[in-house]
């Protein structure tokens, strides 16, 4: 089985969420399931079909972190960084529009481009594994191919 890179924080939070499903979440969806049962006739009672898919959903959400946990492994490279690794942050330079955006390399599980977080398999990721500072990547992208300049690796 291949494990999957994660940062240390990144495990931490798959952890926290999933305690909190384990030790909350699951706790009051049962409750909420055994009083809406209580109000007789399950065919027409709203609350409980809602408080079921409730259910469903915590307990698809507990499968998937627990396999997530299960094939991780934390990756720790203490920097200075000389090229794009994972757990480096890259700040990039769009040739055309000359927007830069600052992103931190990590693995698929923590991956949140909106906060900073992008995960090194996606398009943008795997092109830049192993580039250097001034060094000009093209990434195909569904809006077309981007042309972008490594500006800065910490």
């Amino acid at each position: 089985m291949e494990l999957t890179p994660i940062t240390r924080d990144g495990m931490d939070k798959l952890k926290k969420e999933l305690e909190k499903y384990l030790k909350e979440e699951r706790p009051k969806i049962i409750k909420a399931i055994e009083e809406a049962r209580a109000h007789g006739d399950l065919s027409e009672n709203a609350e409980y079909h809602a408080a079921k898919e409730r259910q469903a959903f915590i307990e698809g959400r507990i499968a998937e972190l627990e396999t997530q946990l299960a094939t991780s492994q934390v990756v720790e490279i203490a920097g200075p960084y000389s090229r794009c690794v994972f757990g480096a942050t890259v700040t990039l330079e769009n040739m055309e529009t000359g927007e830069e955006k600052t992103y931190t390399l990590v693995g698929p599980y923590e991956s949140a481009p909106e906060k900073g977080l992008l995960s090194i398999a996606t398009p943008i990721g795997r092109a830049l594994i192993g580039r250097e500072e001034g060094d000009e990547v093209r990434v195909k992208t569904p809006k077309g191919p981007q042309d972008y300049v490594v500006v800065d690796i910490k």
